[in-house]
């Protein structure tokens, strides 16, 4: 499986959502000035790099069903 370039790109995907994520969580912890401006742009951020990477692990599963 780590000889696939594909999950490197999964993995890479995955840690972009959570970093998106983390920042998120920690401008929402924080709240104030940056959280009234930028905390629904950061979680549509979220939402669209989590619809990336789920469409990233359904391709990299595909692949290899297919041997």
């Amino acid at each position: 499986m780590r000889d696939d370039p594909l999950f490197y790109v999964v993995v890479a995907a995955c840690l972009g959502v959570l970093a998106i994520l983390m920042l998120g969580i920690g401008g929402f912890a924080k709240g104030g000035e940056f959280n009234r401006k930028h905390g629904n742009r950061i979680m549509r951020w979220r939402i669209g790099a989590q619809l990336v990477a789920v469409i990233l692990i359904l391709l990299f599963v595909w692949i290899r069903r297919q041997g």
